[in-house]
């Protein structure tokens, strides 16, 4: 009887040990699913004052905008999931080749300096140029008119950025202003600091549309046509192939164009 009883005890023991062991298994592989959902997820870094490109509404965090949607409609066709990080524009390339983030997507233009030997660009999104936004009183005629005893602002690592100090550096102006944000490029202007602001046309459209009291754009677009695209990490063509058949499958079935309606128009 003693054996008998000792044999049930233990098949009881062996039993209960399989199944905490089932459940301890099933817990663990669960945890395994949902780590492996969060580092699927993709950081996409930007600077958030790009408008209507990516901007935050007053006093919110989250980042809207033409790149944040039209992202958002490629990770969806592509089944990717993505998280935004907002910084200043300069730091975007450094993010990457540092493994801070993922992917830029924050207007930037791929044929601007050495970026391409940074970081790897996809696909063409939008094509821009540079203007000159200046107060709604000024009499300046255009980027030529600008003489050597003025200021004009730009945002720093940009295109327009470049120019500014180009043109302070050649002594074509006083001094140029090169700002981490662009509400601080208007800021200036707004203030009388400088007399100008160089800018790309549709960032600058996007500020006349709620400013074309205080503000203008002048002359004919200037500098090099300038092409945004999107960039990954340098060699990581798995998920650049990824974005641009994304782009591309928008761009088919009007997506795309539904974005540039809502956010050019």
């Amino acid at each position: 009887m003693k054996k008998k009883a000792l044999a049930l005890i233990l098949a009881f023991a062996m039993i209960c040990a399989f199944s905490l062991s089932a459940c301890g298994g099933g817990s663990e592989s669960e945890s395994a699913e949902e780590g492996s959902e969060e580092t699927a997820k993709l950081k996409v870094v930007t600077e958030a004052t790009f408008a209507p490109f990516e901007f935050t509404e007053d006093g919110e965090e989250e980042i809207v905008g033409f790149d944040p949607d039209m992202m958002a409609a490629i990770a969806e066709d592509q089944g990717l999931e993505l998280e935004w990080v907002n910084m200043e524009f300069d730091s975007l390339i450094p993010a990457l080749q540092s493994d801070q983030g993922d992917i830029i997507c924050a207007g930037m233009n791929k044929l601007a300096g050495d970026r391409a030997e940074k970081v790897d660009f996809g696909d063409t999104y939008f094509e821009s140029d540079l203007m000159l936004l200046v107060t709604a009183d000024s009499d300046l005629a255009g980027i030529d008119a600008v003489t050597s005893d003025m200021k004009l602002a730009s945002q720093i690592g940009t295109t327009g950025g470049d120019m500014v100090q180009a043109m302070k550096d050649e002594g074509k102006i006083a001094d140029g202003v090169v700002l981490n944000q662009w509400t601080d490029c208007y800021l200036q202007l707004q203030n009388g600091e400088v007399q100008g602001v160089i800018v790309d046309k549709p960032v600058g459209e996007a500020y006349l549309n709620n400013h074309s009291d205080i503000a203008k754009f002048v002359g004919d677009s200037f500098g090099d046509h300038e092409e945004f695209a999107f960039a990954v990490q340098q060699g990581n063509t798995e998920l650049l192939d990824k974005l641009n058949t994304g782009l591309a499958n928008i761009k088919a079935n009007g997506t795309y164009d539904e974005l540039v309606d809502k956010w050019f128009s």
